[in-house]
């Protein structure tokens, strides 16, 4: 569906789940668009949630909003959950959605009552991270071009991106290329790479202000402090990821307050989906919605 947000500007939006079920904000990584991740929302329904995915502006069928940083999210997700009639909602977000789970947790406590990031990208720039550092070589291309500012990001992700438009899901391991350890390469199969195939064509199909907006607000302040967070804030981090490596995890939860850390040093950034039902048993908890 898309969502006139009363600004001038629509968002598309995908919410996947049991009628009348309690509200889960997926945040989805960079780059995707709005498209339902079994992997994830098939837990989430097993537990009566109500999966609500946003495509972030620029991507798919979501406006554009050049500029925008990651805390502009959160007003984002409120006019959404107004116009769904949602109130009270838990959120969870993986890889480049994590920022904006945290950002819904920083700026809307009223209604978030629990997030959790799931292998989530710190801040750019935090002092004590060296932020670069154990990411995969086309990462560290991608984020020395945001880094340059727009025209040279831009050129980069315009040519990344003609290698997704047609991606299918046995191509996914090899397009990502060395980001993807062996044991991601072993998580990318079946429904779940296609999923992930799926996102990444949804990202691209209209061009890529989405993905490039997304990277220039990692690369710029985030528009809130993580240590200015009070509701509960759970960080799921894999030791094994190439894409956010493990430092990135610590680095949050030693600066979010009272945040529930949970490193597994064997798990990768796409293979630490296959412990969904644990983090979603978490992050109810924390919400005091077991």
């Amino acid at each position: 569906m898309v969502i006139d947000l009363g600004d001038g500007r629509q968002l598309e939006v995908l919410v996947v789940g049991p009628d009348g079920g309690r509200p889960l904000v997926l945040h989805l990584g960079t780059p995707s668009g709005p498209v339902d991740v079994p992997a994830l929302t098939g837990p989430a329904a097993e537990r009566g949630l109500r999966t609500v995915i946003c495509g972030r502006p620029g991507y798919a069928g979501s406006t554009p909003r050049p500029g925008r940083t990651v805390a502009d999210v959160a007003g984002d997700v409120a006019a959404v959950l107004d116009r769904l009639g949602y109130d009270r909602f838990v959120t969870l977000g993986w890889s480049g959605g994590g920022p904006h789970a945290l950002a819904c947790a920083a700026l809307l406590p009223g209604r978030c009552a629990a997030a959790a990031t799931l292998a989530g990208v710190a801040p750019y720039g935090a002092a004590g991270l060296d932020w670069l550092a154990g990411m995969g070589p086309e990462n560290v291309e991608e984020f020395g071009a945001a880094a340059a500012g727009p025209e040279a990001l831009t050129a980069f992700l315009d040519q990344a991106a003609a290698g997704l438009r047609g991606v299918t899901g046995d191509e996914i391991a090899a397009a990502l290329g060395g980001l993807v350890p062996p044991v991601d390469v072993a998580a990318i199969t079946g429904v779940f790479a296609d999923s992930l195939a799926e996102g990444f064509r949804s990202a691209v199909s209209t061009g890529t202000a989405g993905w490039r907006d997304d990277d220039l607000a990692f690369v710029r302040p985030w528009g809130f402090e993580p240590a200015a967070i009070t509701v509960p804030v759970a960080v799921w981090q894999g030791g094994q990821d190439l894409m956010v490596p493990p430092a990135h995890g610590a680095w949050l939860a030693a600066h979010i307050p009272g945040a529930d850390a949970h490193l597994d040093p064997a798990a990768g950034h796409i293979s630490l989906v296959n412990a969904a039902g644990p983090i979603l048993d978490a992050l109810l908890t924390a919400a005091g919605q077991p």
